[in-house]
């Protein structure tokens, strides 16, 4: 059986074995429901809190300012609907960039169907959003401030810490609050909420080796909130549902991995991505890496290929044992270009050929060269069966 390359850890990862070792106990033995009185259950209680303990000393943060989730989109959308609602007496204005997650993206369309106004900041070529846009941006009524940690699509992280030290400066007496979507910086990024100078972070397990299905927002003591889940009195009372204690106790188990293998993890993943990004624009004409060339992160390779569809470059992959994307593997469906690729000046009739390889623990040398050694003939091939390459004479 030819063996998968899978180079796609942004869309999700594999859970580690220590991980669902950790959370096996609570489907079948003890699997009590952490709200209920008795031993078993205070055992799955107990479970839940040393996971929400773990996970907050990853972020710097008190334990009680951990809320689980179901993941990144909930985490999202409760961010920023919470505090919309909560403040909507202090002001209606919300920052966001144009480039986030479409969890964040429809979470603003949808509060400006509410009276909200919502400022979509642009990117620079590289997708990097200017502090200096944030800032001209602020208004007397802005009170929400949300930037993605690092973009899902092209792997460019963002200033977030000095956008977090900028509307510290600029609140004053008057509460922004900063969210920032951090699903895909655990394990890669610093995670400190105080450094970070967040008020809130969205994080979802299956982006670092945990399980589908949960996630948390870090909110910080304070910050203005409304529950957007009725119900009972889980999490504090802001997220009803009873939690999923094998989900948590895999969650924190990861994310404490995470976190203590950091460092080995970046240097990993950083030099089979160099290798792949040096070895692609050295093979392939007409390629082009997209995202910054450095402010990056460790384990992505993003390009876009002129003249052929992304598409059909995944499929021809698929059929070499190469399991990659063509971008967010949440708008797989979708027929529209990237988002990302368009907001930063790529023409639409290019951003069409993307490709995202993401790389992971699992991935070797001889993955990328694999890789290398595939991806040339299929490009020629497509190509050659393309009309627009033919037209232009390529």
């Amino acid at each position: 059986m030819k063996r998968l390359i899978y180079m796609d850890h942004a869309a999700t990862t594999p859970v580690r074995p220590e991980v669902l070792e950790a959370m096996l106990p609570y489907f079948s033995q003890r699997y009590g429901n952490p709200s209920s009185v008795y031993t078993l259950a205070q055992e799955a209680r107990q479970a839940v809190e040393n996971a929400r303990a773990t996970v907050a000393q990853v972020l710097g943060s008190n334990p009680r300012e951990v809320i689980f989730t179901s993941g990144g989109t909930e985490s999202d959308n409760l961010a920023l609907k919470g505090v919309a609602f909560a403040m909507r007496e202090q002001g209606n204005h919300i920052i966001t960039s144009s480039i986030e997650h479409h969890a964040v993206l429809e979470t603003g369309h949808y509060l400006e169907k509410f009276g909200f106004d919502v400022t979509y900041l642009p990117v620079d070529k590289y997708g990097l959003v200017k502090v200096e846009e944030v800032e001209k941006a602020l208004t007397p009524r802005t009170i929400l401030v949300s930037i993605m940690y690092a973009n899902n699509e092209v792997g460019t992280i963002e200033p977030i810490a000095e956008v977090g030290r900028l509307l510290k400066e600029r609140s004053g007496e008057r509460k922004i609050a900063f969210h920032t979507d951090a699903v895909q910086a655990a394990g890669v990024l610093d995670l400190d909420v105080s450094r970070l100078g967040v008020d809130l972070l969205s994080l979802s397990a299956h982006k670092f080796y945990g399980p589908k299905g949960v996630g948390l927002l870090y909110l910080r003591r304070g910050t203005p909130f409304l529950p957007q889940q009725r119900g009972g009195s889980q999490e504090r009372n802001r997220r009803a549902g009873t939690e999923d204690v094998a989900g948590i106790v895999g969650m924190g188990v990861a994310l404490k991995l995470a976190a203590e293998q950091m460092g080995s993890y970046n240097q990993h993943c950083s030099r089979l991505r160099d290798r792949l990004i040096k070895g692609v624009l050295e093979r392939i004409d007409r390629v082009f890496l997209t995202g910054h060339p450095t402010q990056r992160l460790p384990n992505n390779a993003s390009f876009y290929l002129e003249y052929i569809e992304g598409e059909s470059i995944l499929l021809s992959l698929d059929m070499e044992g190469v399991a990659a994307s063509s971008g967010s593997a949440c708008t797989s469906a979708s027929l529209e270009p990237s988002h990302v690729l368009t907001c930063m000046g790529i023409p639409v009739e290019v951003a069409h050929g993307s490709v995202r390889f993401t790389l992971g623990w699992e991935n070797t040398d001889g993955d990328v060269d694999h890789v290398l050694s595939v991806l040339p003939p299929i490009v020629k091939r497509l190509r050659a069966m393309s009309p627009l390459a033919a037209k232009e004479g390529k």
